[in-house]
């Protein structure tokens, strides 16, 4: 059982929350680019030499995959999370590779309280993945609804 270490009102704008790191690994990105997106720069080194990448890269949704599990595991697992009505915006900057290490964060961009559900919120965040280098690699604007702190039996909501 995981312990809830996020309610809605943990989270303000600013807050940056690191959920971690990985390293790209090489087999995982051709068996995902194989299986998802077989583009020819995504799978074939020789094609990928030729083409603006000048090596295989990996597929931009791979990247956001990884970014997704990073989160969960750095910060959605130890969250009131009610999941998310969806994403406003993925931007893939700069090529990934494989053996690239991402370091992901999540930095809140602002917050309302739900209006017709009291006991949640939402929660918006700029996503953002940084290769070794310290490169953007990728940015994803999202937004969570995020449940709000049990308030006791007897216990004010203000207090």
């Amino acid at each position: 059982m995981t312990t809830i270490r996020w309610y809605f009102e943990d989270f303000y704008e600013g807050l940056v929350i690191d959920a971690g790191s990985c390293v790209v690994d090489a087999e995982e990105l051709d068996a995902f680019a194989r299986r998802y997106d077989p583009q020819p720069f995504h799978i074939d080194a020789e094609a990928a030499a030729a083409s603006i990448y000048g090596s295989v890269i990996a597929s931009g949704w791979q990247t956001c995959s990884l970014m997704m599990r990073l989160m969960v595991d750095g910060l959605l697992h130890e969250t009131a999370s009610l999941g998310s009505p969806g994403l406003d915006e993925v931007r893939w900057i700069k090529p990934v590779r494989a053996g690239d290490t991402l370091h992901v964060r999540a930095i809140t961009t602002g917050t309302r309280s739900s209006i017709s559900k009291p006991e949640r919120g939402i929660v918006q965040w700029l996503w953002e993945a940084r290769n070794q280098h310290g490169e953007v690699v990728t940015t994803i604007v999202s937004m969570g609804m995020v449940g709000r702190r049990p308030v006791a039996i007897g216990e004010s909501a203000d207090a």
